[in-house]
């Protein structure tokens, strides 16, 4: 019922991050975090219009790069870890984005979580990114109790076959935003919620 759902609703998705390739894909995500996918489109097209490429990136360097993304918040960290993991793109894996998690994971600046959307989205490889928008709708719609990420992650893995996460992943996040936000929806008010739960009278909280 979910997956007809949210089908009706986003037939067709794209990566809400301005991209190119897998190189700009991944300096994206690794803005977006604690920073709306709004604010990090509005940073990198300036920022790509210079640095595009590993080796343009490390050319630019860590200075010239937290000055672009100031606005994204934690820009120290983030421009590091950016300068630092074109460097090892160059040095490791002849300028290109590797793809497989544990290489990703290996990258200065790159999480599960982030391995996973390049995965996803940039090789096509099955694999569910949870931010919190899904962990709070898988929550929500007791998909999982919700202890942490990782485990929702893979609550989800097991209900949903592999060739429906990466578009679903997608689909879950937009609803999230849209239908069923922290502060739009408390378990009762979106029509998946009210779908689901008919009889649910109280708000659900969740756990972060």
């Amino acid at each position: 019922m979910i997956g007809q759902m949210l089908d009706q609703l986003y037939p067709a998705v794209d990566v809400p991050l301005k991209h190119q390739d897998a190189y700009t894909l991944l300096v994206a995500v690794i803005l977006s975090a604690q920073c709306t996918d709004k604010r990090v489109n509005e940073v990198t097209p300036a920022l790509f219009a210079e640095a595009n490429t590993p080796e343009k990136m490390t050319q630019l360097g860590p200075e010239k790069i937290r000055e672009h993304i100031a606005s994204c918040g934690l820009a120290n960290n983030k421009s590091r870890a950016i300068f630092e993991l074109s460097k090892m793109l160059i040095a490791d894996h002849g300028g290109k984005v590797p793809d497989s998690f544990q290489a990703l994971e290996n990258l200065p600046g790159v999480g599960h979580k982030t391995a996973s959307v390049i995965m996803a989205q940039a090789f096509g490889v099955p694999a569910f990114p949870v931010d919190t928008h899904i962990h709070r709708l898988a929550r929500r719609w007791k998909l999982t109790n919700g202890k942490n990420v990782k485990q929702t992650e893979a609550d989800l893995k097991k209900l949903f076959p592999p060739e429906r996460w990466n578009k679903l992943h997608i689909q879950l996040i937009l609803y999230g935003r849209e239908h069923c936000s922290a502060r739009g929806c408390d378990g009762t008010i979106c029509p998946i919620c009210r779908t689901l739960f008919p009889n649910r009278k109280k708000p659900f909280h969740t756990r972060k």
